[in-house]
């Protein structure tokens, strides 16, 4: 009897430390999450989360849920960032999978518009082909690459101005030879 009452004592006298333990668990994360939680979303961010809020959240979820079993409450902040790089990780993957089994939802053109598509492709790209390389370039670079004339000015070694004007009488060959030939 004496040893059931020793028992409960330590049992009853162990209850309020371990609750203090889980209120200053528990307000370790709440300072965490105060002082990080902007640096945490940014990283999900970083990562390509398509939902970096619910990242972070979830990442500061499972730290609670996993507080009292880490070791060294000082490596709370890593065991975040680790939960927020494989949270991303694994949408990323979930998201892979998905696209590989969803058919594609793309409209197939009937014989004749393909054929037509095809013509059509066949005209314009006969009618680059008989352009100058230089005009055949910087058009390439502005409607294929989609640069700006900046970069296209670096790309091809030559003035903004020249770029400008090289487009400009690319388009008007390619009009008088296209419009000529419907």
């Amino acid at each position: 009897m004496a040893e059931l009452r020793a028992g409960l004592e330590a049992a009853s006298s162990a209850a309020p430390a371990a609750a203090d333990a889980a209120s200053d668990a528990a307000a370790s994360v709440a300072g965490l999450f105060r002082a990080r939680y902007p640096e945490i979303l940014r990283l999900a961010d970083l990562l390509g989360a398509d939902d970096p809020e619910d990242i972070a959240q979830e990442a500061f979820a499972r730290l609670i849920r996993k507080q009292g079993v880490l070791r060294d409450p000082g490596s709370a902040l890593a065991y975040v960032r680790a939960i927020v790089v494989n949270l991303v990780r694994n949408r990323h993957r979930h998201l892979r999978v998905v696209r590989l089994r969803t058919p594609a939802g793309r409209h197939e053109d009937s014989s004749e518009q393909a054929v037509i598509l095809r013509e059509e492709h066949r005209e314009v790209l006969a009618a680059l082909a008989g352009l100058p390389p230089r005009t055949r370039e910087a058009l390439m670079l502005r409607y294929w690459l989609d640069l700006s004339e900046r970069e296209m000015a670096e790309a091809m070694r030559i003035s903004q101005g020249t770029v400008k004007s090289t487009v400009s009488r690319g388009l008007a060959a390619l009009a008088r030879v296209l419009g000529d030939q419907t």
